[in-house]
């Protein structure tokens, strides 16, 4: 039934923002909104939201061809790495009039294809994903099919795809630098699945640096691999590597990881950093509230979510230039979880929980 009151138009929005009905149409179209000043965008949205005037997305869509709406598939949402990222994503869209449409796949390649058909069934505009290595054949199909999409925290060899990840090599070598400088030689690597390149990259570039400081031949014994960067999945390796071998600091591929090797550590009598340093990748928020709190690699989690739902769009919009990789700079943050080695007693502390280890 008919309320009566007039439906709010393009021209109520112009004349209480003080603008052209035209600029009011740039502003709430995605493709034109770039070409009013972000202050006159931001009053207008402001105006259009408090007047209660509303797009009609769908009827726009069948014009456009259009929905509006960007894929973003996420391995594992309960790593801190992720929140923050997808925040960048949001924050970047949501002035463009775009939403996310979120999809978790647990690093599970058939979970990851369903996800894919589904959003590809509500015509999304172009996808942000972290593929599983199984379906990287799917990607670079979906690339050849001329469909947006952008790599997120990762890169896949052969692939020529627009990407967005941190300095992996350069972040582990910073990692190996610190501890070589506290005085450590034999230096662990508990590091993530070799099939995915932050944990390929961040191997190479732990390995890299110790060879610089000559310590490459110990290195490649010194090493345990978890088979993903979830939370959990370094107990195992880690206890396999007390049990093996004998080492004053480990570098973890990712700060779940490290967590891990703390659980492990303490349970075989070591205190960090007294018996063990150790040194995470990533700074996911609380990092620097851990027991002791974590000496680890940061890089802007935001950031990487920013970027990469910067170039998603410019490829929606039409850029034709040749895909690039984004690498985003990264930094040691130094905590408590690392110090200068002990000597005398700390061979027979390390001795003893090897063998309880065992």
């Amino acid at each position: 039934m008919p309320s009566g009151k007039p439906a709010i138009t393009v021209r109520d929005v112009a004349r209480k923002a003080g603008v052209h009905p035209g600029t009011v149409s740039r502003v709430l179209n995605p493709d034109r909104r770039h070409l009013i000043s972000e202050e006159t965008a931001l009053r207008v949205e402001r105006v259009a939201q408090d007047l209660g005037y509303g797009v009609n997305h769908i009827a726009r869509g069948l014009r456009t061809r259009r929905s509006s709406t960007v894929g973003v598939l996420i391995p594992d949402l309960t790593n801190p790495l992720f929140p923050p990222m997808v925040r960048g994503i949001e924050d970047y869209l949501h002035p463009a009039g775009y939403t996310a449409l979120l999809t978790n796949t647990d690093s599970d390649p058939e979970r990851e294809i369903r996800g894919l058909e589904a959003l590809m069934a509500r015509q999304v505009d172009g996808f942000i994903i972290a593929p599983t290595v199984s379906n990287v054949a799917r990607v670079k199909e979906m690339i050849d099919e001329g469909r947006p999409v952008v790599l997120v925290n990762r890169t896949v060899p052969r692939v020529n795809a627009f990407a967005v990840t941190p300095d992996d090599r350069r972040g582990a070598a910073a990692a190996v630098e610190h501890l070589v400088g506290l005085g450590h030689r034999r230096i662990a690597h508990l590091g993530g699945p070799q099939d995915v390149s932050p944990g390929h990259d961040r191997y190479r570039g732990f390995l890299e640096a110790m060879r610089e400081h000559h310590l490459g031949g110990e290195a490649e014994g010194l090493a345990g691999f978890a088979e993903t960067f979830a939370g959990g999945a370094g107990v195992e390796p880690m206890r396999e590597l007390l049990a093996r071998d004998a080492f004053t600091a480990i570098f973890a591929a990712n700060d779940l990881l490290a967590l891990d090797a703390l659980d492990a550590l303490r349970a075989a009598g070591l205190r960090c950093p007294r018996d063990v340093s150790l040194v995470g990748f990533n700074d996911m928020p609380f990092a620097d509230r851990f027991d002791p709190p974590l000496t680890t690699v940061r890089f802007s989690h935001y950031e990487m979510g920013r970027r990469a739902a910067e170039l998603l769009l410019g490829q929606v919009g039409g850029d034709t230039s040749q895909p690039t990789t984004v690498v985003l700079s990264t930094e040691l943050v130094e905590r408590s979880s690392t110090s200068a080695v002990s000597r005398g007693a700390h061979t027979s502390r390390r001795r003893t929980a090897v063998a309880a280890a065992k």
